[in-house]
């Protein structure tokens, strides 16, 4: 398992621009893949977007695609997920995930085996 804490949510306005971090310990981070999901109230949790160990060829929800960025630092074992351009429906709690000993994004939550706590991120009209 790999210990993961979020940060860097928090309110934005329609339109703007937040940076999310996520910080892993207890496992390099160079053979995992590492995810973003998040969960809206009343909703399940969602893909957002994944990328490999190498960090080459993310993956990204349709309703995120071209708004957001994922990228990773092995050395910091943390990934990031930058986001602009967001939208009142955007709005949800973000977790990061990881799968350890895989190479291949899955964007089911079920597939997923580390989770962080979550960080909030509102976005005002």
């Amino acid at each position: 398992q790999v210990q993961l804490v979020e940060s860097g949510g928090g309110l934005v306005q329609d339109g703007g621009s937040l940076r999310l971090s996520c910080a892993g310990s207890g496992r390099p981070f160079n053979r995992a893949v590492l995810g973003w999901f998040r969960q809206a109230p009343g909703k399940t949790r969602e893909f957002v977007s994944a990328t490999s160990w190498s960090g080459g060829s993310p993956v990204y929800a349709d309703s995120v695609n071209g708004r957001f960025t994922i990228s990773r630092d092995n050395d910091k074992n943390t990934v990031y997920l930058q986001m602009n351009d967001l939208k009142p429906e955007d709005t949800a709690i973000y977790y990061c995930a990881a799968r350890l000993g895989v190479t291949v994004i899955n964007r089911h939550p079920s597939q997923w085996g580390s989770w962080g706590r979550g960080t909030q991120v509102t976005v005002s009209s």
